[in-house]
């Protein structure tokens, strides 16, 4: 703004060293070693602390009355098994922690409108210094402390701070005294939305200074809330412990029995051993049939999504919207922005009434004419406006604000105008800003020449209502430009007397509008969206389109997208406008909105009533909104969605935030949230398929007189197995494959009737495996070739063998868990799957170090390559069978497609 020449570069260093950045301290956080020691409080990890303590006593006692050294090996065990859990799951919430500290400094990347160097720019709020120049219109917040220079009809909203949800303000003195608001009415604080008007602000305190700093904690990006599908799987975890439980108690009886029905005598220590024995089975019993590494890998899962959603242009501000973009079924989309590129450019003009004035006016130039400065015309774009142009670079000038209105300005600019200097010296008494409810912009503004003037501009039918203007060849010609999905808005003037009371009231009732003539301006598709529809349609996702514009402007836009089709034409009621369906009944709209494809000319009721209905016929509703008035809507829907450049209000009501406005973004949100529930489930699949082997492998092994698995081997296998696996699972990379599927019902169980097959088979068989093994070292070692008792011991390399082999059957298991339901097989892609290719590695060396290495620790003894080979090679089979089943179902798959195809 000429009249603000803000800041220079210098002047903006010089402040910034002097009081800052503006960046609020985050809350203090607990130390990383407060964090660590919260992992002791699991009530699992504290039974483990007791059984070592008694392991520890015991081994003591019998070093001191046998000289038995190796018996301190086993509680060394499990402290290194108890430290591993712990400090895994420490790193990977460090971890989760830190993604989400980077999501929620994304907030003091949102941009302001200042003045530099006597231009009008845009800067991260962190960026922002004392004495900067912010420019400030509704629906916007204020972003440090500060003094208001200029304003018009400015009220925002100070709850955060005072509780005031709207306090007026004002940069006149003779005004303040008025003010009965908890701070001076010319005095914006951080944290306080513009709910109406504009101003320019001039900042005295940013950070921590200011008085939002001093009382509050600015919104954190919530990740603290437990989701629908936390909650489904807490549910599911807490049915499994309950059934562990119930079978540590009879594992715990029967031992009891056992030992006291055993004829030989029992000692005081061979009691002490056996209920120390009995309650590690117990425990371990427990521990691997509980998988407590859900909670951990679904919220690794989000927080990984939720940064590399980042990445793709989505910034998710609630969590459970990771998970139920995933199962959107209905998607309610704008046009401008999402659908279009949102470079609006002025394509034709049509200024008619330009040479005649309304009554009392002044003489114009014709519309034609390149000097319009001094006519209606100009002043109607240049004044009646909140948007501004960034000529800090010539030969790349930028739009801030409002696009169409940035289209106005440049066509302006174009023809050798500048509509600084005419909104500079004309004083606005009084500015109504366009909404999609009242679909006009007014502005009352006092000339130069001492004229009063009345501008509007807004849809051209209401404007030519206003003019009591019926001019059907005007109507066709406008039809015409919104058929070629052009946005039309038409203009309109009128002159005040001074008496006019302008601060209340509808300022179109004031007086007879003049007409001055109407704009087209195109905004072109975006080139991605028709393939980004046609993904949606594919995955069983119907998308509307919910605009303001014409219909015959939505209709074409549809139509150049995939969504609306030659087939549609036939259905009058699956194009409506918004009050053709305000007038209908509940009755009636519910039977409408199934089949509605597109409502022009809506209001935000209109969208948020049709969420309401869509959500009453069973469907997941996303919803878009860039406004303050789209509030409603976007908390009401399953998930909001609001446009980067949308309003602050809308972005707060919504969950996720598009950051380049992209549809192609929407789409890319459901593709995550598809692919984040389908990781879930590989996970609940290779981890209950686990559980069910150790707990058949723990429960009948333990009352053998020796367990096939020992304890400490069983908290490494569930260390890796649970820990590791869930970030090796939760580290996959979306896959296009979920977009072919339908949506996931509402309320079904997260594990399907297949999975439930998977893991009764595959875990029965494991245990087996296992199972048979041990029974078979057994037989060999008891009964010799003349049949005589040799002994009945297993070796300690026989069961280092035993062990190993019950690693590898769910390493190799792993790999089928990665392609369940992909329909590829578990290698494609291997670039995109680095992470879990790694994690895999970590799993296998860290057995070949357990069994090579501390081998003491685990009570077995090294093996040799060749069987290593024969234990790898032969449990790989796994791998080689999951990797068969998936190529036989694809060809299925592929045949029946194709009988298809020929049927038709």
């Amino acid at each position: 703004m000429k009249s603000f020449k803000g800041l220079t570069a210098q002047q903006v260093l010089e402040s910034r060293q002097r009081h800052g950045d503006n960046v609020l301290s985050p809350p203090p956080r607990s130390s990383l070693w407060a964090q660590f020691i919260e992992k002791f409080n699991d009530p699992l990890i504290k039974i483990l602390l007791v059984a070592l303590v008694l392991a520890v006593g015991l081994a003591l006692w019998e070093y001191a009355s046998m000289g038995k050294g190796t018996a301190l090996l086993e509680p060394v065990g499990i402290f290194v098994a108890i430290v591993l859990a712990t400090m895994v799951g420490f790193v990977v919430e460090v971890k989760a922690n830190k993604k989400f500290e980077l999501l929620n400094q994304s907030n003091d990347d949102l941009p302001v409108k200042v003045v530099r160097d006597g231009h009008i720019r845009q800067v991260p709020r962190r960026d922002v210094v004392v004495g900067d120049i912010v420019l400030l219109e509704a629906g916007e917040r204020v972003p440090a402390d500060g003094r208001l220079l200029h304003s018009v009809a400015m009220s925002v909203d100070e709850s955060s701070l005072t509780g005031e949800p709207q306090a007026w303000k004002t940069h006149r003195p003779a005004d303040e005294a008025d003010s009965q608001t908890a701070y001076p009415a010319n005095q914006l604080l951080r944290g306080s939305t513009v709910i109406e008007g504009n101003g320019v602000m001039q900042v005295e305190r940013v950070g921590d200074a200011t008085e939002y700093g001093r009382v509050a904690t600015e919104a954190q990006i919530e990740h603290g809330v437990k989701t629908p599908l936390m909650q489904q799987l807490d549910r599911l975890g807490g049915q499994i412990a309950r059934a562990s439980y119930l079978v540590a108690a009879i594992i715990v009886v029967g031992r009891i029995l056992a030992f006291f029905l055993d004829d030989e005598p029992n000692t005081l220590l061979a009691g002490v051993e056996y209920a120390i024995e009995t309650v590690m089975i117990v425990v371990t019993l427990i521990v691997v049939s509980v998988p407590e590494g859900l909670p951990m890998s679904i919220t690794l899962s989000l927080a990984l999504s939720m940064h590399r959603m980042l990445r793709t242009g989505n910034l998710v501000r609630r969590m459970h919207a990771c998970e139920t973009m995933g199962a959107a079924t209905v998607i309610c989309t704008d046009k401008t922005g999402t659908l279009t590129e949102n470079q609006m450019q002025v394509a034709h003009v049509a200024f008619p009434g330009a040479d005649e004035e309304p009554q009392g006016a002044a003489p114009t130039a014709d519309s034609s004419d390149a000097s319009l400065h001094p006519s209606l015309i100009a002043l109607s774009l240049a004044c009646n406006s909140t948007a501004y142009l960034d000529d800090s670079d010539p030969e790349r000038v930028r739009v801030i604000g409002n696009p169409t209105e940035g289209a106005l300005l440049l066509w302006l600019r174009e023809r050798g105008v500048d509509y600084l200097p005419l909104r500079e010296q004309c004083t606005v008494e009084r500015q109504v800003p366009f909404n999609t409810d009242s679909k006009y912009m007014a502005t009352v503004v006092r000339t130069p020449d001492g004229r009063r003037l009345l501008l509007v501009k807004g849809a051209p039918e209401l404007v030519m209502d206003c003019c009591r203007l019926h001019d059907d060849a005007l109507v066709w010609q406008l039809k015409s430009f919104q058929r070629k999905a052009m946005r039309t808005l038409a203009f309109a003037c009128a002159t005040l007397p001074d008496t006019a009371v302008v601060d209340s009231g509808d300022l179109l009732a004031l007086a007879s509008l003049h007409f001055l003539g109407y704009v087209a301006i195109s905004d072109p598709v975006r080139p991605d969206v028709p393939d980004a529809i046609r993904d949606c349609r594919r995955a069983g996702v119907k998308v509307k389109v919910i605009t303001g514009d014409s219909l015959d402007t939505a209709r074409e836009v549809a139509r150049q997208v995939g969504i609306w089709t030659v087939d549609d034409d036939a259905d009058p009621l699956a194009c409506i406008t918004g009050p053709e369906f305000a007038a209908m009944t509940d009755e009636q709209a519910l039977g409408v909105v199934q089949r509605l494809k597109i409502m022009a000319r809506a209001r935000p009721s209109d969208k948020a009533r049709l969420v309401d209905l869509l959500q009453q016929c069973g469907e997941v509703v996303a919803v878009t909104g860039d406004g303050t008035n789209d509030d409603p809507a976007l908390k009401k829907a399953h998930v909001g969605l609001s446009m980067g450049d949308g309003t602050h209000v809308a972005r707060e009501a919504s969950d996720i935030t598009i950051l380049d406005n992209s549809f192609a973004s929407i789409n890319k949100a459901v593709l995550w949230g598809r692919s984040l529930y389908r990781n879930i489930q590989r996970f609940i699949l290779f981890q209950l398929t686990v559980n069910v082997c150790a707990c058949l492998v723990v429960g009948l092994g333990s009352f053998i007189s020796m367990m096939p698995i020992t304890v400490t081997q069983m908290l490494w296998v569930n260390l890796i197995m649970d820990t590791f696996a869930a970030l090796a699972l939760a580290s996959l990379p979306p896959s296009s494959v979920v977009m072919g599927e339908p949506p996931r019902r509402r309320g079904e169980s997260i594990i399907t009737r297949r999975m439930a097959r998977i893991i009764a088979f595959v875990g029965t068989f494991f245990a087996g495996v296992v199972l048979g093994m041990f029974a078979y070292f057994l037989v060999y070692h008891v009964v010799g070739k003349g049949g005589s008792v040799i002994s009945v011991h297993i070796s300690p390399q026989e069961l280092a063998i035993i062990f190993t082999t019950f690693v590898m059957l769910q390493f190799w298991n792993l790999f089928n868990a990665k392609s369940f339901a992909s329909g590829r097989s578990a290698f494609h892609n291997v670039s995109a799957s680095r992470t879990f290719f790694l994690v895999a590695a970590v799993i296998l060396f860290g057995q070949v170090f357990i069994v090579q290495v501390a081998y003491r620790l685990f009570h077995i003894e090294p093996i040799n390559l060749g069987k290593w080979l024969l234990i790898v090679g032969g449990t790989s089979l796994v791998m080689l069978a999951g990797e068969l089943v998936h190529q036989v179902r694809k060809n299925l798959k592929s045949g029946a497609k194709l009988c298809a195809i020929r049927e038709k």
